[in-house]
């Protein structure tokens, strides 16, 4: 089987089991946080600490029994850090405001920057939900790469979602420079939310649209 068809055939996004990854990873530390908060102590920084453990906790299981990690789980521990981190700045109502999207402007600047590595970014990303950890996938989607197609999509799908983050976060900020407290709350959620489900969406279609042309491609030759 050559590397086209192998890419076809591995490159049916599983959209539940990401779905599932995404929703273990947002609510265990969320429900942690709030417990923190309840019943052990107001601070944000003790709460924020108790969150990490569970991505913590699963990128060292992740490492220690697959020798991998597990791209989610550290998203969402290095947003907690970096919110620890913007908590020890101060807690100005600005800052607060600006640290929801402070790690998605990071993580989208770390996109820009993965480019100049031997592979992007989003390619772990992408083998991560494409072949989990199923070894035999995981080696066919690394071969993948030698196709000149499936380079250029991952170089774009990273330019991509690293440009959409940095636009949040930049406009983010200049909404609480010009409206209310209560306004940018408002809008916060639609923002973030809004930015990431068309980032999906396109990343979806484009993948769809790169697995038909590679498909009907013919394999590279030897030399």
């Amino acid at each position: 089987m050559d590397n086209s068809s192998e890419l076809t055939e591995n490159s049916r996004l599983p959209i539940r089991g990401i779905l599932l990854d995404i929703a273990l990873n947002a609510i265990i530390p969320l429900i942690l946080y709030r417990l923190s908060k309840r019943y052990i102590s107001p601070s944000e920084l003790a709460a924020l600490a108790i969150a990490a453990v569970f991505p913590l906790s699963k990128s060292i299981f992740d490492l220690l029994r697959h020798r991998q990690f597990d791209p989610i789980s550290v998203v969402v521990l290095l947003g907690i850090v970096t919110s620890s981190i913007a908590l020890l700045f101060g807690g100005s109502p600005r800052l607060l405001l600006v640290r929801e999207s402070l790690f998605t402007g990071v993580f989208g600047l770390a996109c820009f920057v993965s480019l100049l590595l031997p592979r992007p970014l989003m390619f772990y990303f992408g083998r991560h939900f494409v072949a989990g950890d199923d070894v035999r996938k995981r080696e066919r989607f690394d071969a993948s790469w030698e196709l000149p197609q499936v380079r250029f999509a991952n170089r774009l799908i990273t330019i991509v979602w690293g440009t959409v983050y940095v636009a949040e976060l930049t406009i983010r900020v200049i909404l609480i420079y010009t409206l209310s407290a209560q306004l940018v709350l408002v809008f916060s959620p639609v923002l973030i939310g809004g930015f990431t489900i068309l980032a999906i969406t396109w990343t979806f279609s484009y993948v769809r649209r790169t697995r038909a042309r590679v498909a009907v491609a013919p394999p590279p030759q030897p030399g």
